[in-house]
């Protein structure tokens, strides 16, 4: 069994920047990537990154913005939000697969972020 539990959420002014982490406890896996999910809106892809601190991506709306790192001795996966935006707000939330699966099997129950102007 995996447990993955965000921390870091909270309000921010716009230009701000705010760091989540999401540590991981339970079997191995491979990967760690970051989600959203605004209200009314689907969740998409924030970023993701091995637990070897290798094979950082990004979706284009953070690029620039955003930076992912892993520290695998802590099992902990940061996420740097900086320069935040209204846009930014949403509920973060982490999640674990395996280099060979194609979907996100594990999952945690996120934390809100939370951007005014």
């Amino acid at each position: 069994q995996v447990q993955l539990v965000e921390s870091g959420g909270g309000l921010v002014q716009a230009g701000g920047s705010l760091r989540l982490s999401c540590a991981a406890s339970g079997r191995a896996f491979s990967r760690v990537g970051w989600f959203r999910q605004a209200p009314g809106k689907e969740r998409e892809f924030v970023a993701a990154i091995n637990w070897s601190g290798e094979s950082a991506s990004y979706a284009d709306s953070v690029r620039g913005r955003f930076t992912i790192s892993a520290d695998n001795a802590k099992r902990i996966v940061y996420l740097q939000m900086n320069i935040l935006k209204l846009e930014d707000t949403a509920v973060y939330s982490c999640a674990g697969r395996l280099i060979t699966q194609l979907s996100w099997p594990y999952w945690g129950q996120g934390t809100q972020v939370t951007v005014s102007s």
